[in-house]
């Protein structure tokens, strides 16, 4: 088999795979539950192309996640539920039914029109899938206000997900100055369970979760997206211990030798730069 540029060989080459008998053995194993961490970590390799500015990357990192759309599928042919062609179909439904400024005839003059558009379409859909369901007998699965949120999301951008989800409904702050006093109350019992007697362990879990979900509803009150935010922080980071270990190098020693007095001394010298 050779390649092509044609998605309908990706779709052949997953058919092979999974093929009983002359497919490969690993994939033939997979299941959609063990294919699921794969998919994530694709997605993110995307983003981390994008990041770096790496086209060529970036190319093969789409292809990757591509693949996981179509192994998916594939499963999901091999059950009866729907196959690849599916799945483009109801993609390219979906936006055509959303954008009716660009397909249709209604008229959205910015961004911000064509966002409404789409929310209240979405609101439809949403309504449609239950009625369908319903007709089906099938249990509704929606049955909370934040459910709309997965709780597959990394844990930072679940928790900025739900906190602009409940302020739809106006349960949120303001301004950022009171989630500011709520990230000192959250450290304050923080280092009151850390300088406890008897520090609980899961406490101690459950107050750093508090914190960190607070600093989230932080960066969102800025506008910042908190993954991003970190993601400049762990940069600098890397950016810093590497000083760090070139200064070792040059200097003949080794990170292990050296001390946290002689680590912080070179860490400042960087930062500085």
């Amino acid at each position: 088999m050779k390649p092509a540029r044609d998605v309908s060989r990706l779709v052949e080459i997953m058919a092979a795979l999974r093929t009983p008998g002359t497919g490969c053995p690993w994939d033939l194993e997979q299941s959609f539950e063990t294919i699921v961490p794969y998919t994530l970590e694709e997605a993110y390799e995307v983003a981390d192309a994008v990041r770096q500015g790496d086209m060529d990357d970036l190319r093969e990192e789409l292809g990757d996640l591509l693949l996981q759309v179509v192994y998916h599928a594939r499963m999901a042919e091999e059950e009866d539920h729907f196959d690849f062609a599916d799945v483009v179909e109801a993609i390219t439904k979906k936006m055509i039914r959303r954008h009716p400024h660009v397909f249709g005839d209604e008229d959205a003059r910015s961004a911000g029109m064509a966002k409404g558009i789409w929310d209240k379409i979405k609101a439809e859909e949403k309504a449609e899938r239950t009625a369908r369901r319903k007709a089906l007998g099938l249990p509704d699965k929606k049955k909370r206000f934040l459910d709309d949120v997965p709780a597959l999301f990394p844990a930072l951008i679940e928790a900025e997900k739900l906190q602009r989800r409940a302020s739809k409904v106006g349960f949120d702050w303001g301004d950022p100055v009171p989630v500011l006093a709520k990230i000192r109350e959250e450290t304050q019992e923080l280092e009151a369970e850390l300088t406890s007697g008897t520090p609980d362990r899961a406490r101690i879990e459950d107050e750093l979760g508090d914190t960190l979900f607070a600093l989230a509803n932080l960066a969102r009150h800025l506008d910042i997206d908190p993954e991003a935010a970190l993601k400049r922080t762990n940069a600098k980071f890397r950016n810093r211990f590497a000083a760090i270990e070139d200064h070792a190098q040059d200097t003949g020693t080794t990170l292990d030798a050296m001390t946290l007095v002689e680590m912080e001394a070179v860490w400042q010298a960087a930062k500085k730069k």
